[in-house]
């Protein structure tokens, strides 16, 4: 099975990083549209990213301050099954962070498209956290 993978630094703490990719309002600001859920091994998440794309996910991993991982269980069926992950360690600078996901099917266009998105979000990840940058939902793949 094909994955995707992206490491890199955030100048960033590590508990504000974890906030950032496992509380609602944290994951609002850089991927989701609207979310909900909490950040406990077993929670369900609500992954809202507009009407045709009300996905779910259900916490398979949550170590505060280290890593947290959602498995998509209503999403397009090239996602259903496949798990996002994050692992979090310190550095003198912040944070080094280890993004993975995992468990697709197959390495078809969805796919390829998926890579560059992951890459793209995670940009605004990162400099939302470094700078204070925020960017609307809409054009969050144009910056």
């Amino acid at each position: 099975m094909p994955d995707i993978f992206h490491d890199f630094p955030i100048k960033a703490d590590t508990e504000r990083v974890f906030e950032a990719i496992s509380s609602p309002a944290g994951l609002d600001q850089w991927w989701t549209k609207r979310s909900s859920g909490r950040a406990q091994t077993g929670a369900e998440y609500e992954l809202w990213f507009g009407p045709e794309f009300d996905w779910r996910g259900r916490v398979s991993q949550c170590d505060r301050g280290r890593s947290f991982e959602i498995e998509l269980t209503r999403a397009h069926e090239d996602w259903r099954g496949t798990r996002v992950q994050f692992e979090l360690a310190p550095t003198p600078d912040g944070t080094q962070l280890r993004f993975a996901h995992v468990g697709w099917p197959k390495a078809n266009e969805h796919y390829r498209i998926s890579c560059y998105c992951w890459a793209m979000y995670l940009r605004v990840l990162r400099r939302w956290l470094e700078f204070g940058e925020t960017v609307p939902y809409e054009r969050r793949l144009d910056v």
